[in-house]
């Protein structure tokens, strides 16, 4: 069955880093976009970043320039990369794998606090 596995979640200080890891079984994975979302209790999941089986990527403006998301397909795996965290970026973050279906996995919390 299709299993997504996100990991790398944790507590981080303000204006730190952290990269989160999402390993993919299940699935042709080199032909899914493949992204990163984030959800605060009581609000909508937002998107975080994409990224296209070609590589090209794309980011909302709130943390272009700070995050990066990139794949490695021989390892099944997208990662994100999270700089100058900041604390309302506090979030379970989700891991999304989309082409003919939308799978997810079961997120990994992300904490920024002093």
């Amino acid at each position: 069955q299709v299993q997504l596995v996100e990991s790398g979640g944790g507590l981080v200080q303000p204006g730190g880093s952290l990269r989160l890891s999402c390993a993919a079984s299940g699935i042709i994975f080199k032909i899914y976009i493949m992204g990163w979302y984030r959800q605060v209790p009581g609000k909508q999941r937002e998107l975080v970043a994409t990224i296209r089986p070609d590589g090209r990527t794309t980011y909302p403006d709130s943390v272009k320039g700070r995050f990066t998301i990139s794949r490695d397909n021989a390892k099944n795996t997208v990662y994100l990369q999270m700089n100058s965290l900041k604390p309302e970026e506090t979030a379970v973050y989700y891991c999304n794998a989309k082409a003919t279906q939308d799978y997810w996995g079961q997120g990994t919390p992300v904490t920024v606090s002093s």
